[in-house]
């Protein structure tokens, strides 16, 4: 039975998603910073699982159906990318605070984009591929070389972006043939395996306060899934996409208010020639899909 359309409620919901994720990206932060994040990252997916499974056995079919994907070494391989990826998203918050973690990340359209071509088969116009070059000099006015000592810990949001890229790719690449909740299933239940494999041999005892934070952590990031899943469910892709960008100003303000990070004037340039470069290849992805239809 399809779900009524309802663009408002889908706006909406995205918005309550991109808070939760900013949230989330806090608590990561935090508990990355006091323990492990292997253990962290393994804890949280543990959690996620269980809520993969509990939604999936009550679609129709069950989790028999759910199982059968006609890619399971690409839906293997997504759900590795997308664990390994958030190891490294918390490293750089770690190492970078929640700003500039986010400016660059914020680049993940782009090499969407960019990698669509060669993984995909799909045209990039040059439109978008203009948008493209402008959206790395943004990310080198963020990372300003040649001023000052660079940060090498500036390239781990980076090819955290480069690996989210690469999944989103795999993803569009498996909805050819698989449903959205046999990916979503895959997802879920290889990411805790991969990290449970990882994880268990980092374990570390954790404080009452933190087991608190961790608990929330986990809520987060079922609830920032549910949330995400229903709005895609009552609104096209194309009107909500572009409210993932709000994850960046919420993520800041946690950054500068809870953390106490800076806000330099070449991050705020970079992110916004970033930001709307981003939208832009976004909208040009509208425009052609509309076109094919």
């Amino acid at each position: 039975m399809s779900v009524a359309q309802n663009t408002r409620l889908g706006i909406w919901l995205m918005i309550v998603t991109t808070i939760i994720f900013a949230v989330q990206d806090g608590l990561s932060r935090h508990l990355g910073g006091t323990y492990n994040v292997w253990m962290v990252v393994m804890l949280r997916y543990w959690f996620f699982a269980a809520f993969v499974i509990a939604l999936v056995s009550r679609a129709p079919g069950g989790i028999r159906a759910a199982v059968r994907s006609r890619m399971p070494k690409v839906q293997m391989l997504r759900g590795v990318l997308l664990a390994l990826e958030i190891c490294v998203m918390v490293l750089g918050f770690v190492a970078l605070g929640l700003v500039e973690s986010h400016a660059v990340f914020a680049t993940y359209p782009l090499l969407i984009a960019a990698l669509s071509g060669p993984i995909l088969g799909e045209t990039v116009g040059w439109r978008r591929w203009l948008a493209i070059g402008v959206g790395f000099v943004g990310v080198v006015v963020i990372l300003q070389p040649g001023f000052g000592v660079f940060r090498v810990e500036a390239l781990i949001p980076l090819a955290a972006a480069t690996m989210f890229a690469l999944y989103g790719l795999l993803t569009r690449y498996v909805a050819r043939t698989d449903a959205a909740l046999v990916s979503f299933f895959w997802t879920g239940t290889t990411g805790a395996v991969v990290m449970t494999a990882i994880g268990i041999w980092h374990w570390e005892p954790m404080t009452g306060a933190d087991m608190g934070w961790m608990a929330l952590l986990c809520l987060s990031a079922a609830s920032s899934h549910w949330c995400l899943i229903k709005a895609y469910e009552v609104a096209e892709a194309s009107a909500i996409q572009p409210l993932a960008y709000l994850q960046l100003p919420f993520a800041s303000l946690i950054g500068l208010f809870v953390f106490g990070e800076d806000l330099r004037s070449n991050v705020v340039a970079g992110a916004s020639i970033v930001v709307a470069a981003g939208l832009f290849t976004l909208w040009r992805q509208y425009v052609k899909s509309r076109q094919r239809a």
